[in-house]
């Protein structure tokens, strides 16, 4: 889960009415990349900004959102992202009855790895709330509107993938043994279970893991052949997709998985887990937790050039197919407009 600490509202106007996006201002902060903030400045690029302090999803005070929300005009439209808004229904449902909300759900609250059982009944409790008073539910991926359709029992979810940029295609190194993951370092990551499984693996093999540092990283396994670079971006993120041989994500839990996409947009060969929305067939999907698969695939790679030729060749097939993002700055709005009086 991002780690936000403010919320940014943005306006875009339409014909009709005007649209209001309410998300974490933290958005464009180059030390927490994330596939949800770049998810929200690309279909939210070029619109106004106000920025409002809260430590979201579990606001120690609610007061800045109260008062944005309390100034947007009777019968606009608002799309909330749900991190700002899910955890918060003491202050979003009233608004409901007013404004046309749509909330969009990046990740489940209540599915954040490492959360006591208490705690995520709480906030899929309070979640519920807030997606049954909204007009629509906006989810990243067909995986996870199901899973939400299901968790809460709602009928109004609509599906706006992310997009992708062109590429340049990867060059890598040997072709085998530079392995690259870009994705916090948090347990639902799976950067654990990775470095595990690559451990046990008597080859000359390198992961570099690109992302923001968190207080898990201490507890990761210690090995000199994995790099941690931190959060990298532009043309250091390029460069990093561009000199891998194969991209791996052992993440236990994924609503989309955008690294992956932006992995096979470089025709990168891809192992990854919990992201079937995002590889399609493009690579192996692997099962979410399972360390004993991540070492016979991992094995396999090493050792087979015929399996590595497979998955190559599935990259490039996979990379033709991805969406845009103005595809899906179109899909979003197309939701917007209907809610529109």
């Amino acid at each position: 889960m991002r780690s936000p600490s403010h919320f940014t509202s943005l306006m875009w106007r339409g014909p009709a009415t005007n649209v209001h996006f309410v998300l974490p201002a933290d958005v464009d902060d180059p030390d927490s990349p994330s596939g949800g903030n770049v998810y929200d400045v690309r279909v939210g690029a070029g619109l106004n900004r106000l920025t409002v302090a809260g430590d979201w999803p579990r606001p120690n005070d609610v007061a800045a959102l109260e008062q944005a929300l309390a100034g947007i005009p009777d019968g606009d439209v608002v799309l909330l992202d749900g991190l700002v808004s899910c955890g918060v229904p003491e202050v979003v449902v009233p608004h409901a009855r007013r404004l046309k909300l749509a909330v969009l759900v990046h990740l489940p609250l209540a599915d954040e790895t490492g959360l006591d059982p208490a705690t995520a009944a709480v906030l899929n409790d309070k979640e519920q709330q807030v997606l049954r008073a909204a007009s629509a539910v906006i989810a990243t991926s067909p995986t996870a509107a199901r899973n939400i359709k299901s968790r809460h029992g709602l009928d109004h979810v609509h599906v706006v993938v992310p997009g992708t940029d062109p590429a340049p295609e990867a060059t890598g190194t040997d072709g085998v043994h530079h392995l690259l993951c870009v994705a916090s370092i948090t347990p639902r990551k799976g950067h654990d279970l990775l470095v595990r499984a690559l451990r046990k693996i008597d080859r000359d093999w390198r992961l570099t893991c690109a992302g923001p540092h968190r207080p898990f990283l201490g507890t990761l396994p210690k090995d000199d052949r994995v790099s941690f670079p931190g959060p990298l971006t532009g043309e250091a993120l390029t460069s990093a997709y561009a000199n891998a041989d194969l991209f791996v994500l052992a993440s236990r839990n994924e609503t989309y998985g955008m690294v992956v996409t932006e992995a096979l947009a470089h025709g990168l060969p891809v192992i990854a887990s919990a992201v079937p929305d995002a590889l399609g067939d493009g690579g192996l999907l692997l099962p979410p937790g399972d360390e004993n698969a991540w070492e016979a695939a991992l094995t396999r790679w090493f050792q087979d050039q015929e399996f590595r030729a497979e998955l190559r060749a599935k990259s490039i097939r996979r990379r033709a197919t991805l969406s845009t993002w103005d595809e899906s700055t179109e899909d979003l709005r197309r939701v917007l407009a209907s809610l529109r009086p």
